[in-house]
């Protein structure tokens, strides 16, 4: 449950981030978001270093069944850890306001190639 109204949250948050820095701006503080999680030996953001610098987020609420649920959902690899880039989609994964703001900008471009060509 915890993580439910975290992730609710969290939802609300990352659109208006995007909306207020823009593309380039969100990606920055994403980028500094990984950075405060990630274990700094290892690079990458593990379960240890996830449960350890959460609170950093806003995430202390969460279960360690929660953290793993959130490594295992971004860990494409299959590494048990978190890249930058895996840690990215995530955040954008975990967002659908943003992703189907992405969704349809993707679909204007792609009308107005389509227009451009023909």
């Amino acid at each position: 449950m915890a993580a439910q109204n975290s992730q609710t949250h969290f939802q609300d948050f990352l659109p208006v981030m995007a909306n207020k820095l823009g593309g380039d701006g969100l990606i920055d503080e994403l980028c500094n978001g990984f950075n405060l999680l990630k274990d700094s030996e290892k690079g990458v953001i593990t379960f240890d270093s996830l449960k350890r610098n959460s609170a950093l987020l806003g995430l202390q609420g969460l279960s360690d069944e929660d953290l793993r649920s959130m490594l295992e959902e971004g860990d494409f690899d299959g590494d048990g850890a978190l890249n930058q880039l895996e840690f990215c989609v995530l955040m954008f994964r975990l967002s659908p306001e943003l992703m189907e703001g992405s969704k349809l900008w993707l679909e204007q471009v792609l009308q107005q190639e389509l227009r451009d060509y023909l």
